[in-house]
């Protein structure tokens, strides 16, 4: 019976479409001539619809649960309704066609009528789901402030949920989205207050107004945060006044250990304590050297790239003869705020396996020329591409493996990774991974064009002398960093 009526409601908002429609072609005149010369189109439009709407089963969709696939089979119907009546006019009616403009404008209305009226029951349920819930909270003693953190369909879906299953009486204080030009707007009436980065800055000022926030909810995998908004969140996490809960890893929608991650005193969201000064070292990315650098060395790099292209060639050809073709091997590896990118190298070393299945050892892989290439550097020219792309500078902490970086070590992916850096002048392969992180994180800390140009001169003493531990820089490091912590 339910869906009888709803197939009446369906047929009775097309009637009326296709009469404002007949009206409008019309000038607006509705004398009994033109009403007579209506009713044929309106009658066949109601036969048509009849027929397609019951093939479409455009009726056995719930109104307040309307999605896009609801109003794709809405268009096909319309489309279908409209073709099909003025299909039966022509043929049963003995009557030339109605127009290009009077069928266009049918088509459109009918459309607006059963979509509008669709989204409109929806938009009426929301409501009355959210002002009853809000009512709940307002009135409830014991009611809970959330803030959400993130814009998506994981954030839709969230709000749907608390606003029509959440146990307990809940407000939601606002929403911190991904961008600062989205601050003002709103979703499903919830204001956007702040950018994911800002939490603790919407925390205070929702507690200046009286408001205390008892959890914030993440709706943003992991790690789509940046890096700084894991700061931020780790900051307010180890607080322990507020409780920060990660949506995708809760229900299984994100990267496993996310809650391990954010609960250990190791660090925060993967940075050190010894990483961290007063504001914290995400502050200092944002300083004007490093947005020019960021801007000017792609450029440079691809003038180098044009000026060496001899050395290229020459080096392809030493790849070639030493452990053949491909030339270059790449490997994905986290660059700035722990986004993956294909690191290139040229190859140095023949393959694992012979063509019988037999493992090599990493000596006989290695040729004479392939050390030679190692020791200069040269194999780590590909790499100019990858400053050319953005994903690489020329000064900055080498690249790690995945494997080799670890969650609490991220401070240092706070700049991008650097062909060279100031670990692998002070250093090198000779010193323990945690001194490198130090050297990393004070070079984080005080990059500046002065750094950049002491440590291209000390990259080349060191590609001609080779690599020395300066314990100095090591101790001095360790120091700065315990200092801020």
């Amino acid at each position: 019976m339910c869906q009888v009526l709803l197939l009446l409601a369906e047929l009775s908002l097309i009637g009326c479409a296709t009469a404002i429609s007949l009206m409008l072609v019309n000038n607006g005149v509705t004398s009994a001539a033109s009403i007579a010369n209506w009713t044929p189109h309106l009658f066949f439009t109601l036969v048509a619809a009849s027929v397609v709407l019951p093939s479409l089963q455009t009726y056995r969709s719930i109104w307040r649960y309307t999605g896009l696939k609801d109003c794709l089979r809405v268009t096909a119907a319309t489309g279908g309704i409209v073709v099909s009546a003025e299909a039966l006019r022509i043929l049963f009616g003995r009557y030339q066609g109605s127009g290009f403009a009077l069928l266009i404008l049918q088509a459109l209305m009918v459309l607006f009528f059963l979509v509008g009226s669709r989204i409109l029951v929806r938009l009426s349920s929301a409501a009355r789901a959210q002002s009853a819930q809000r009512k709940a909270a307002a009135t409830a003693a014991d009611s809970e402030t959330i803030i959400i953190v993130g814009l998506g369909e994981m954030t839709d879906l969230c709000l749907r949920f608390l606003a029509h299953f959440y146990p307990h009486p809940i407000r939601i204080g606002g929403l911190l989205g991904d961008s600062d030009r989205l601050i003002g707007r709103s979703v499903h009436g919830y204001p956007i207050i702040g950018t994911q980065e800002q939490t603790a800055g919407a925390l205070y000022n929702l507690e200046t107004h009286g408001v205390a926030v008892g959890r914030i909810v993440v709706t943003t995998p992991f790690q789509g945060l940046s890096l700084r908004a894991r700061i931020a969140l780790q900051e307010i996490k180890k607080s322990k006044k507020v409780e920060v809960e990660f949506l995708a890893d809760r229900i299984g929608a994100g990267p496993p250990g996310i809650g391990k991650v954010l609960s250990s005193g190791a660090g925060t969201n993967g940075i050190p304590e010894s990483s961290r000064g007063a504001e914290g070292l995400a502050a200092l990315t944002r300083r004007p050297y490093l947005r020019v650098k960021a801007v000017l060395e792609p450029v440079v790099a691809l003038g180098v790239l044009i000026v060496f292209m001899p050395l290229f060639a020459i080096v392809a050809f030493l790849t070639v003869i030493s452990v053949g073709t491909p030339l270059t091997f790449w490997q994905r590896r986290p660059g700035l705020n722990g986004r993956k990118f294909n690191l290139y190298k040229f190859r140095t070393m023949a393959p694992a396996y012979t063509m019988d299945g037999q493992a090599v050892s990493e000596d006989e892989r290695t040729s004479s020329i392939g050390h030679f290439m190692r020791r200069t550097r040269l194999d780590e020219l590909p790499q100019l591409f990858n400053i050319v792309f953005g994903e690489m500078s020329f000064i900055g902490p080498r690249p790690l493996l995945p494997v080799d970086q670890p969650a609490s070590c991220a401070a240092r992916l706070l700049v991008r990774p650097g062909l060279t850096g100031w670990a692998q002048v002070k250093g090198g392969r000779d010193i323990s991974f945690a001194d490198k992180v130090a050297l990393d994180v004070w070079y984080v800390r005080n990059a500046s064009i002065f750094l950049d140009l002491k440590i291209l001169a000390l990259t080349v003493r060191m590609i001609i002398f080779g690599e020395k531990v300066d314990k100095d820089a090591i101790r001095l490091a360790r120091i700065e960093g315990r200092a801020v912590a």
